[in-house]
């Protein structure tokens, strides 16, 4: 379900959201990132997700995010999970005034990329794969996207 302008910002100043981030990677362990045209991370690179929404269970927030953000679906069964991250932003969708806090569960899976078809849209104006040696060291990708390559 989605929300309202108000009643989402409502939310997002009030608890933490979850999400669900994908971290796809092909044959050669490149990984896919997306240029964010959207806050939080607005003109970073970082891994295709999204919000689990209210009454959905992982599996199915899995399913769709898949879907939305790859074109193709996929079960949370072909993944495997890397866990749970924080993720805090001193911003929000709509403005600079609010900041957001997300709980975001991040899964790793291998796709074959003739199978993918991206979006452009809202969430996304252009993709790129990359090793993840250069990602690391990209002042482009977002530090939350480094994070499920980085050694705790």
């Amino acid at each position: 379900m989605f929300l309202d302008k108000q009643t989402f910002s409502t939310v997002i100043a009030s608890t933490p959201l979850v999400s669900i981030d994908l971290v796809i990677v092909n044959s050669n362990d490149e990984v896919l990132l997306g240029k964010r045209l959207n806050k939080p991370a607005q003109g970073f690179w970082f891994v295709p997700g999204g919000r689990i929404q209210k009454n959905e269970t992982m599996n199915e927030a899995f399913q769709r995010l898949t879907l939305d953000e790859l074109g193709v679906e996929f079960s949370i069964q072909q993944a495997d999970l890397l866990g749970p991250f924080t993720h805090l932003y001193n911003d929000y969708v709509f403005g600079d005034d609010v900041n957001t806090h997300y709980v975001a569960i991040a899964y790793k899976f291998v796709v074959d990329v003739e199978k993918l078809n991206l979006p452009l849209d809202f969430q996304h104006n252009q993709y790129q794969w990359l090793p993840v040696d250069v990602l690391l060291n990209s002042d482009d990708v977002h530090q939350h996207t480094k994070w499920y390559f980085q050694s705790s």
